[in-house]
């Protein structure tokens, strides 16, 4: 894949087409194959625009989603959509109550939708290359989804290898449908920044969250073994993105040496805010992989107020000490809209922060 400085999560705000067209939908007052209609019609939209700006990846704004991570789950074999009766954690806002949880084995779904939805994508970016994102399988682990794991599975080993399996081979069928560019996206990496710096003087709860972390590790690795060497594959480690709001804070500091472990070729990470820490554990990361590439979200998505490029370039040179910068990238920390609410900014607000991310870029790489 071409080496690209500058990128994007994934995520867009839906428009308003959209969001009444699902709303629609939802009260039966139109069909599945109207839905679908209008969702073509945004996505071919977005892609027009991205590609207008200069992308060199696309996404479809993850514009047939409700969820950033939950509609993928659920298409999962052995994976079953349940009501959690509780809003997920966010500061400042409550969310919908939907989650997944384990109802057999895990296994490869080859009828998974959103091989059709890449598909789409493929078919009318006509200058860029067509991204595909989905959750990691460490969001399995988290939020009760997988606390009947013994139901189903002799070990623990035994449910973590399978899930492992089942996302190669998904990974793998996107591959063979053409995608060479896949970014996996997670909090679990957040959540165990706050766990682990809350239980540092609790050994035992302390050992819980390293166990945690080290069987990520060892499914993720388990995931991407073996793949095609010309398929891009990258993650981004997000700290919560709902209606502006958050789930976590804190330095990368305490995971910087599990992340650093990640066979991925591109990091897109968060310093858009205090929140993030320093920039120190993006060395960690490029020292036990120096091929790797850093992407450096330091355009906030959560607001509409612009960040001064002379800031963010400044920002970039402080990191290209630490990382060469040829080894750098830059986009937004986050996509613009994990759930179908969105961030509380404008459609116009959105654009100009892609614009930026991209014109600053070049002023930086040329």
């Amino acid at each position: 894949m071409t080496e690209l400085h500058y990128d994007i999560v994934g995520s867009f705000l839906r428009p308003q087409a959209l969001k009444e067209a699902r709303r629609k939908f939802t009260v039966s007052e139109i069909s599945r194959e109207e839905l679908t209609h209008v969702e073509n019609q945004e996505i071919e939209h977005l892609i027009q625009k991205e590609e207008e700006l200069g992308l060199k990846a696309v996404t479809d704004g993850e514009f047939r989603r409700s969820w950033w991570h939950l509609d993928f789950l659920w298409g999962l074999n052995g994976v079953a959509k349940y009501d959690y009766k509780e809003s997920y954690k966010f500061h400042g806002a409550k969310t919908r109550t939907d989650n997944a949880e384990l109802a057999d084995k895990v296994t490869y779904n080859p009828e998974h939708p959103f091989f059709a939805a890449f598909q789409f994508v493929q078919k009318h970016a006509d200058h860029a290359e067509a991204k595909q994102t989905i959750p990691s399988p460490t969001m399995l682990f988290r939020d009760n989804r997988s606390d009947n794991w013994p139901e189903f599975y002799d070990t623990k080993k035994d449910y973590l290898d399978d899930l492992a399996t089942a996302y190669h081979k998904t990974i793998q069928h996107f591959y063979d449908l053409g995608c060479r560019y896949i970014q996996i996206d997670y909090t679990t990496w957040a959540f165990l920044i706050s766990k682990l710096n809350e239980t540092k003087d609790n050994p035992a709860e302390h050992a819980k969250y390293t166990e945690l972390a080290e069987n990520a590790v060892y499914v993720i690795n388990k995931t991407l073994a073996d793949l095609p060497e010309d398929l891009t594959i990258a993650t981004h480690i997000c700290r919560g993105n709902f209606k502006s709001t958050f789930l976590f804070s804190g330095s990368y500091e305490p995971v910087a040496k599990y992340l650093a472990q990640l066979n991925y070729d591109r990091f897109f990470l968060e310093y858009d805010s205090d929140r993030a820490g320093d920039l120190n554990p993006i060395k960690t990361i490029w020292n036990n992989q120096p091929n790797v590439s850093i992407v450096l979200g330091l355009v906030t998505s959560k607001d509409g107020k612009l960040e001064n490029q002379a800031d963010l370039i400044k920002r970039i040179n402080e990191a290209a000490k630490l990382v060469p910068l040829k080894n750098l990238a830059l986009s937004t920390q986050c996509g613009f809209a994990s759930t179908e609410e969105g961030n509380t900014l404008t459609e116009d607000d959105q654009w100009k922060k892609i614009k930026l991310v991209i014109d600053t870029a070049k002023q930086v790489w040329g």
